[in-house]
């Protein structure tokens, strides 16, 4: 018996499918909180679900239990739930704010690629954060890479480069490679120093560079005040350290001697003739 149960039927424009998962690459819960944005201001309904029950040890990732205004009890399970979305953009979503399974990841990655191909997308990407030398006052850096070499060319990412322990999403981008389906990974970097959740700014980040990769509306702007109170609210409390202010200020002059990003103006443009281009019989379908 399959753990995947289908709850609705798709029917999306070209969909993407957005990923995200809790856990080892999830550093200040900041890109499960970008799908959560997508799922939430745009809305959406549930198309398919992952049973929990064979993919989690609950002493790791315990369930929580929750009492409602009515006074019932819920006890809320570790879920990964795919929610379809219908976008403002040329194409639609698939959006999955998950945990990151203990246990049969090969098993959970098939159920991934079900959903992929049911859905009939055009393409994944994985969203993830990770701690890294970067000071809270400066542009939180994003790096991008995408397995298909011609992608990572048409959109000026870097190859996959790293080595050493993996997640979830490393296993996924294997099989979805292997089955010859594009796949762009999008990660921003968090102060080492503040890596509890949550972190507006690493979010916004997040979605900023998915839209401008993607042409997906994310509405990434009505974050920027709540960025500016997390930033705000971190410098106050280093201020009252000085070697914190030392350790800050020695990592602005090394972030201010580096390469600035790409603008990147294009790469919606550049990414949809790349889709267009993979279309078997070539059409354009965006009429």
């Amino acid at each position: 018996m399959s753990e995947l149960t289908w709850l609705a039927e798709p029917d999306l424009r070209r969909p993407l499918v957005v990923l995200a998962f809790r856990g080892l690459f999830d550093a200040g819960n900041a890109a499960t909180t970008a799908v959560e944005w997508l799922a939430e201001r745009h809305g959406g309904r549930l198309l398919a679900r992952i049973d929990p029950e064979e993919f989690f040890d609950f002493q790791q990732q315990r369930p929580l239990v929750t009492i409602g205004d009515d006074g019932r009890r819920e006890i809320l399970w570790p879920t990964n739930d795919f929610i379809g979305i219908a976008s403002a953009g040329s194409r639609d979503l698939v959006v999955c704010a998950g945990y990151e399974p203990h246990l049969r990841w090969r098993s959970f990655g098939r159920y991934i690629s079900d959903v992929v191909q049911r859905c009939d997308a055009e393409m994944v990407v994985t969203l993830g954060s990770m701690v890294g030398l970067v000071p809270h006052t400066r542009p939180l850096p994003v790096t991008g890479s995408a397995a298909n070499a011609a992608l990572a060319t048409r959109l000026g990412l870097g190859n996959p480069s790293y080595e050493g322990p993996t997640g979830v999403v490393g296993t996924l981008l294997d099989l979805l490679d292997a089955q010859r389906v594009p796949v762009v990974s999008l990660r921003v970097t968090v102060p080492h120093y503040v890596p509890a959740p949550p972190n507006p700014k690493a979010t916004a980040t997040l979605l900023w560079r998915l839209e401008q990769v993607t042409g997906i509306p994310t509405a990434h702007h009505d974050l920027d005040e709540a960025a500016r109170e997390w930033q705000d609210q971190v410098s106050v409390v280093a201020a009252d350290d000085p070697q914190v202010v030392g350790y800050v200020r020695r990592l602005e002059e090394q972030y201010d001697e580096e390469e600035p990003l790409p603008s990147g103006d294009d790469l919606a443009a550049q990414l949809e003739a790349f889709l267009r281009e993979q279309r078997p019989d070539g059409d354009d379908e965006s009429d």
